[in-house]
């Protein structure tokens, strides 16, 4: 009995103490706002598997981040877009017996939800692609043993029937920013890594112009 009333007294008094002392002290808030922030991104290498080249050597390499409102579009969008990004673009294709084609390009737009980012880049280097064009990507990182995935704006996609060169071939239109087809090949060796962040309002584009858009 005597060590039951003693450990009720020492109760009472701990609890005395911690009313005493207060609640705990919060987080600051720029802490908190650090802790929450995030920035779009998708990280990775791989090699695919597409069923138009079923045994050959095909390759990407993307680095890419978010950065909103850094790359001015006048006059409808002078301090940006959302969606604008950095980083690279690297892709090598290379088939049994051949020589390999490949590319380098800068990314300039960068949007994602959950496990899937889309992106674009344009060309600066490459033996197949011209210098300046736009190449559309898509990656879908894959979930519960599930494969990565990633789509490319060529090959059996972005064609304009109506159009055709000098050949008869259909003409293939530029990506414009942030367009690719959906993921449509497997990856079969690496991966990438996406992290979603929400997109962000221009501060250029009021509540009533998106509307009357």
């Amino acid at each position: 009995m005597c060590n039951a009333a003693i450990g009720a007294t020492a109760a009472v008094a701990a609890l005395a103490g911690l009313v005493a002392a207060g609640p705990a002290p919060a987080a600051p808030a720029a802490s908190v706002e650090k802790q929450l922030a995030k920035t779009a991104s998708v990280h990775g290498e791989a090699r695919i598997s597409y069923i138009e080249s079923i045994d050959d050597d095909i390759r990407f390499t993307i680095h890419a981040e978010q950065t909103p409102f850094t790359r001015p579009v006048p006059p409808k969008a002078p301090e940006g877009l959302s969606t604008d990004a950095r980083g690279s673009l690297k892709f090598s294709h290379t088939p049994r017996g051949g020589a390999t084609g490949w590319a380098e390009a800068q990314v300039d737009c960068l949007v994602t939800s959950g496990r899937t980012a889309t992106l674009t880049a344009v060309v600066t280097k490459s033996n197949v692609e011209e210098i300046g064009a736009r190449l559309g990507i898509s990656v879908q990182q894959g979930g519960k043993g599930e494969p990565d995935r990633l789509g490319f704006s060529w090959g059996v996609v972005n064609v304009d029937p109506e159009h055709v060169d000098e050949n008869g071939l259909p003409v293939r239109p530029q990506a414009g920013t942030c367009m690719a087809p959906a993921p449509f090949t497997t990856v079969i060796k690496g991966g990438f890594k996406v992290v979603h962040a929400e997109i962000t309002k221009s501060p250029a584009q009021p509540e009533a112009a998106i509307r009357r858009g």
